[in-house]
C-alpha cells in the first residue's frame, strides 16, 4: 500500500501542468490598492496560476507589486516573485506590465524591454511590450518568451499587427523559438471588424495559432460579447506541449459568487488562461536564474 501511495504521488508531480495566465485589472492604483475585499480576490486569481501577466497597473510609487507579492506569499502555496516594466505609455497616462510567477515552477532568465524606435515606425505602442525569457525545467518545453501587449483600442489593429516586428526583434537577441503573445489586445468587437484581420500578419502568419478565439467573451458585463483577450502560440514545441483544451476565460464572478458589481470592482475583464503539458522525464531539472 505504500508502495502504492509513493507511486501516486510521484505521478501526481508528473502529470502537474503549468497554468500561464493573463488579466487587465482595470486601473489597478492606490485607490484598489486599498480595498481589502478588491485584493483578497486578486490574490485568489494570482494564486491559481504559475505565472500570471497583469496588465493596467498604475503606481507611481512603487507600492502595489510589493503589497501584493507580500498578500500572495502569506497565503498561497509555493513562493512567488516578480518583475514589473517602468511606466508605459504616452505624456501623463502611464501603466505597467507585471509578470507573477511561481518560484517552484520556473524562473526568468532574462527581461528585454522593447524599445519601440523601428526606423520609420516609430513609437508604434502606446505600451511598449516587456518581454520576458522563462525558464521552465518542469514542462516538456523547457523555455519560452512571453511578448505582452496591453494595446490602446482605437489602435487596435496596427498594435496587434506590430508584435510580429516584435517577434522578429526578439529572436534576434535571444536563441528561442518558443514564443506567447498575451494580453488585452482589444481584438474584438467594435476595434476588429472582420475585414481587417487580413491586415496583422499574426493572424495570416499560419504558424501562430490563436488559442482564444473569436467568439469567447472575456467581458465581465453582462451586457457585452467580446474576445478582447487573447493567447497566441508560437513554435512547434511549445504547441505541442500547449493543452490546448486548457485554453479558457476565468470567470471569477461565479467561481466566487460575486454579484456583477462586485465583479466589476476587481475588473471588467476576466482572466484567460492555458496550460503546458508536464515533462515525463524523471531526472531533476534546475531553472537557470541570470535576471537578479
Amino acid at each position: 500500500m505504500l508502495h502504492f501511495f509513493l507511486f501516486l504521488l510521484f505521478f501526481g508531480q508528473v502529470v502537474q501542468s503549468l497554468r500561464i495566465c493573463s488579466f487587465n485589472v482595470r486601473s489597478f492604483g492606490e485607490s484598489k490598492r486599498k480595498k481589502p475585499e478588491i485584493i483578497d480576490v486578486i490574490v485568489e486569481i494570482i494564486s491559481r496560476c504559475d505565472i500570471m501577466l497583469l496588465m493596467e497597473i498604475k503606481d507611481n510609487r512603487n507600492r502595489i507589486c510589493p503589497f501584493l507579492l507580500e498578500k500572495l506569499n502569506g497565503r498561497s502555496e509555493g513562493t512567488y516573485n516578480y518583475v514589473v516594466s517602468n511606466r508605459l505609455g504616452r505624456r501623463n497616462y502611464k501603466e505597467q506590465y507585471a509578470f507573477f510567477y511561481r518560484l517552484e515552477s520556473v524562473c526568468v532568465r532574462q527581461i528585454y524591454q522593447y524599445p519601440d524606435l523601428q526606423p520609420g515606425d516609430e513609437d508604434a505602442f502606446s505600451r511598449e511590450p516587456f518581454v520576458v525569457w522563462f525558464n521552465s525545467p518542469r514542462t516538456a518545453v523547457t523555455e519560452f518568451v512571453i511578448i505582452p501587449i496591453h494595446t490602446m483600442p482605437e489602435m487596435a489593429v496596427q498594435e496587434i499587427d506590430e508584435l510580429y516586428d516584435v517577434f522578429l526583434d526578439v529572436k534576434l537577441h535571444w536563441k528561442t523559438k518558443n514564443f506567447i503573445f498575451m494580453g488585452d489586445f482589444n481584438a474584438g468587437c467594435g476595434y476588429v471588424a472582420k475585414k481587417q484581420w487580413k491586415n496583422i500578419r499574426l493572424r495570416n502568419h499560419t504558424d501562430f495559432v490563436w488559442i482564444i478565439d473569436d467568439k469567447r467573451d472575456t467581458t465581465v458585463k453582462s451586457t457585452t460579447h467580446c474576445p478582447y483577450d487573447r493567447i497566441v502560440l508560437h513554435g512547434e514545441m511549445l504547441i505541442n506541449t500547449a493543452m490546448l483544451g486548457s485554453a479558457n476565460t476565468f470567470d471569477f464572478q461565479r467561481a466566487f459568487s460575486m454579484t456583477e458589481e462586485q465583479a466589476l470592482a476587481v475588473s471588467d475583464h476576466f482572466p484567460v488562461e492555458f496550460q503546458l503539458r508536464s515533462s515525463s522525464r524523471r531526472t531533476a531539472r534546475y531553472c537557470r536564474t541570470l535576471v537578479q
